[in-house]
């Protein structure tokens, strides 16, 4: 049975599986990661612990298997970014990872460049994205001047296991990856020389762009017992889009974890901007670049969590799926979890957590239900905001992370939205569509279709009387104002 390993460097720590043809996991290995937090706000990771542990998990992933892979997948933590020398491959400086805030002063003295930076990337003007924190790196002594001279490489995540994965020979990263960097043109499909002009960056210093399958390169024979070719590349949000099957235009995932990632692919034409809303670059069914929109919501699995940890209502996330079934409707209880902030689509930062609707009768089991609910809420939001500015059709919900497994929640979000929701029976979707892009490169699959063929689904479709979603709905709907009303009235 031909398979791929597929290489999956998350912020906490490393997966390595390899999934055979028709969709099984033969061999899997994990490797944490440590944070670093040498100041406030800052995040960094050892990007040779990065490399080590990824060595260290592909090779006993492979051994679990006792087959020999035909190719190798990559996917990864976005934006964070990694400074090295070509000479030696040692990086000069940890990589300052997405989650470090070091640059916002640099990122407000912006403002003003904030609209042609939009234009141009898709992108808001913040420290989450690679371009700031890479200006940084420069800034330390002696870094411009050597950067200048050619001496130094940069990428980010994926660029990195690639250098080192090839000795040294092929330095690229793909068009998703670059699209977070903030120094992408979304139109050229290519580094903008007026934003690597803005940020102080020589063009140089960046790695070749290519596609998110196909060939990149051929790893050292010594390093995983023999040369394997990294066929597919693809930062962890747009994999997982594609392992779901999400290459069409209107095709749409949402990973359900401490908060929720949505991307919808929109196909070739960019879509419009929205509050909260960024415009990326995902893959179509044969790895090229297409467009997406991308929005998180900032707490969803959290809310649970806060139930659990900080009021004691449940001691495990799992008891709420009971809790919510026990109740035939919600009572007019709805919680909005504001607890840091709301964000797509209503963007108040000064928003706080708001619980609307107790009563006497109020119990446990409502706010569990509540807490659930308001993911399912939230996620109608945001897509309603991308279905209007993407403007393409939305017929379905591809879904992944810890609460997706929560199959009245499914159900929930299925009524919520009208159209189905379809959750793979591996929820490993990140390092599934690595695979994918890599399998599809080598023959493993012919087409996208045959690689979605090996997965096993359950679907959610939708039983619910829409003029009482619709009513439930407009309830959510005042409670989100009335969170938006208290964060606004200051006097």
């Amino acid at each position: 049975m031909t398979s791929v390993l597929a290489i999956d460097q998350g912020t906490t720590g490393t997966t390595c599986l390899v999934i055979t043809q028709d969709g099984r996991v033969t061999g899997r290995a994990t490797r944490a990661v440590t944070q670093h937090y040498p100041s406030p706000g800052w995040v960094e990771h050892d990007a040779h612990e990065i490399l080590d542990g990824v060595l260290e998990a592909a090779r006993e992933a492979i051994a679990m298997s006792g087959e020999r892979p035909e190719a190798i997948g990559i996917t990864n933590q976005r934006e964070t970014i990694v400074l090295w020398e070509r000479a030696t491959g040692r990086a000069v400086h940890r990589a300052i990872v997405w989650q470090d805030r070091r640059t916002a002063a640099r990122c407000a003295e912006l403002a003003e460049q904030a609209p042609m930076i939009a234009e141009r990337t898709g992108l808001v003007t913040d420290p989450y994205f690679s371009a700031t924190k890479l200006e940084w790196l420069l800034a330390q002594p002696g870094m411009g001047e050597r950067a200048a001279r050619g001496e130094l490489a940069a990428g980010t995540i994926d660029s990195w296991l690639i250098w080192h994965l090839t000795g040294g020979v092929v330095h690229a990263t793909d068009h998703t990856n670059a699209s977070r960097t903030m120094l992408y043109d979304l139109e050229a499909r290519a580094w903008s020389p007026t934003l690597c002009a803005l940020f102080g960056v020589p063009p140089a210093l960046l790695p070749r762009i290519v596609p998110s399958s196909g060939w990149v390169g051929t790893t050292v024979p010594a390093l995983l017992d023999g040369p394997l070719p990294i066929a597919g590349v693809a930062g962890d949000q747009q994999a997982a889009l594609f392992g779901q099957g999400g290459w069409q235009p209107g095709g749409g995932k949402n990973t359900y974890g401490t908060g929720a990632f949505l991307l919808l692919n929109t196909g070739h034409v960019r879509p419009t901007g929205g509050t909260g809303l960024l415009t990326t670059i995902a893959c179509d069914a044969t790895g090229q670049p297409v467009y997406a929109l991308e929005a998180s919501i900032f707490i969803a699995g959290a809310a649970v969590q806060w139930l659990r940890d900080g009021l004691g209502v449940v001691e495990q996330a799992s008891e709420t799926e009971q809790m919510a079934r026990s109740l035939s409707a919600n009572d007019g209880v709805y919680f909005v979890p504001a607890l840091v902030g709301l964000g797509a689509p209503d963007w108040e930062p000064n928003a706080r957590g708001t619980i609307v609707g107790l009563t006497r009768g109020t119990t446990p089991a409502h706010l569990a239900r509540a807490a659930l609910e308001a993911m399912a809420y939230a996620t109608a939001d945001v897509l309603g905001s991308m279905r209007t500015h993407g403007q393409v059709p939305f017929d379905r919900l591809r879904v992944d992370g810890g609460a997706a497994a929560n199959d009245w929640l499914m159900q929930f979000q299925a009524d919520v939205l009208g159209v189905p929701v379809e959750r793979p029976d591996l929820v490993e979707t990140t390092a599934l569509g690595a695979a994918g892009l890599a399998g599809l490169a080598v023959g493993v699959w012919g087409t996208a279709e045959a690689f979605l063929g090996a997965r096993r689904l359950t679907v959610f479709t939708p039983t619910a009387d829409r003029a009482a979603v619709t009513a439930a709905y407009g309830g959510w709907r005042r409670a989100v104002r009335s969170a938006l009303a208290w964060a606004r009235d200051t006097g």
